[in-house]
């Protein structure tokens, strides 16, 4: 990798250079790739984002298509896989020749993917939340930033319940490790000595949770309240929460608020000893407004009564209804002219909002706490207006004079203190 610091003036011009005329037709079918897991740690996960985009794309069809031509899916297996999503986007844009893709849900998957969407030119919708600390103008983040989950639920366990010891829980990738690595500067920010704070990490699919159960219960030996941020991922969540109702924990001893723990992951547990512990996401099915009721409904007929809603599903919703409206509006698909498009796009989110794409590639979007009830739901306990997300975080030195801007700066890392573009270029 090699670093160039351009200016603020030749970096937009660089982006203004590659639009093209808006009169390119589209070759029918329009093809939407779809990279999600169907096998693997992460398919308990991912298998219900590709069942919603191919709803999506139906229900599309069934409204009369996009620029006169069916939307068909193309659906590839990168098997949690790592290096395999970087192999499955190539071909989706090579083999395949997508016009879009939706997909990945780790952030290790999606940096895969990242340096092939770039030498490309391909364009990606990522819905899941993540550690931010990125910013591609190949890539449009519709899940949350830290500063719209990760942040939020840390005030919510310091101001609501009183959390004074904190157990940082993930598995061993980036986006734990780089969302804990922000939360703990915020926590000793806010008064938490270091010794207050445990971190650990396991791999994919870790099942023994004993022993670090005991020692997140060894942290509140001297009566102080602990609580648990778990950036666990994938069925290694099943062990996690069994070991916890093995040792007689319940929310009311140590409460536990999980960023990657929904709907879909909670249909398989028996939540009768979960009840009370805590998600923070953006949406949730219980969310009471008429438009998810109808989404829900629809999700139900199509996939079965059993069958539930989350938060991701609910980004790539919004995220494949802004690409259809900025298709139509660009008269193309054609990715460069298709980006332009999508800044300032706005549709209605399913909790009684509107998203707006910024030009960071993030989304406005509601912060909300959600408490584990018996059927594996969750009551709202908590939500925000809309927060815009922010691609560098304000509680990292390095990170808080960075800003992305790719409308009118052209730029992802603009630094605010030598007003200058530092731009990434990859020796392909």
């Amino acid at each position: 990798m090699s670093m160039k610091f351009l200016s603020t003036t030749a970096a937009a011009a660089l982006v203004a250079s590659t639009l093209p005329a808006l009169t390119q037709e589209a070759d029918c079918p329009i093809k939407v790739g779809v990279l999600h897991s169907l096998s693997g740690t992460m398919a308990i996960s991912e298998t219900t984002l590709k069942d919603t985009m191919e709803m999506l794309v139906e229900q599309q069809n069934e409204d009369g298509g996009l620029l006169g031509c069916d939307i068909e899916a193309v659906v590839v297996d990168p098997a949690s896989d790592w290096p395999l999503f970087a192999e499955k986007a190539r071909e989706l844009l090579t083999v395949q020749d997508v016009d879009v893709i939706f997909g990945a849900w780790t952030s290790v998957s999606r940096k895969s993917a990242l340096p092939v969407l770039e030498e490309l030119n391909g364009l990606m919708f990522y819905p899941v939340q993540y550690e931010g600390e990125e910013s591609s103008r190949n890539v449009f983040y519709t899940g949350a930033a830290p500063n719209q989950q990760a942040i939020p639920a840390t005030d919510y366990f310091l101001e609501e319940l009183g959390v004074e010891k904190f157990a940082l829980l993930g598995t061993d990738y980036v986006y734990p490790r780089t969302t804990n690595n922000i939360l703990e500067s915020y926590l000793q920010d806010k008064g938490i000595p270091d010794e207050d704070i445990f971190v650990n990490y396991t791999p994919f699919g870790h099942s023994d949770w004993s022993k670090i159960v005991s020692d997140v219960v060894a942290l509140g030996a001297d009566g102080k309240k602990v609580g648990v941020i778990s950036t666990i991922n994938g069925d290694a969540n099943v062990g996690f929460y069994k070991e916890l109702a093995a040792s007689g924990i319940d929310s009311a001893d140590i409460p536990v608020v999980a960023f990657s723990v929904g709907e879909e992951e909670l249909s398989g547990f028996d939540t009768s000893n979960l009840v009370g512990h805590l998600a923070a996401w953006n949406y949730f099915q219980s969310a009471d407004t008429e438009t998810n009721e109808d989404w829900v409904d629809a999700w139900k007929e199509r996939m079965g009564e059993e069958r539930v809603t989350n938060d991701p599903m609910e980004a790539h919703y919004i995220g494949f209804n802004m690409w259809v409206n900025a298709v139509e509006d660009a008269g193309t698909t054609d990715v460069d002219a298709v980006r332009s498009a999508m800044y300032g796009q706005e549709f209605p989110n399913l909790t009684g909002g509107t998203a707006v794409m910024l030009p960071n590639h993030h989304l406005a979007k509601p912060v909300l706490i959600g408490e584990i009830t018996e059927d594996g739901q969750f009551d709202i306990i908590s939500q925000t207006e809309e927060v815009p997300g922010d691609a560098w975080t304000d509680f990292l030195p390095e990170s808080a004079v960075l800003k992305s801007d790719w409308q009118e700066l052209g730029c992802g890392m603009y630094n605010t203190e030598t007003e200058s573009c530092v731009q990434i270029e990859s020796n392909y």
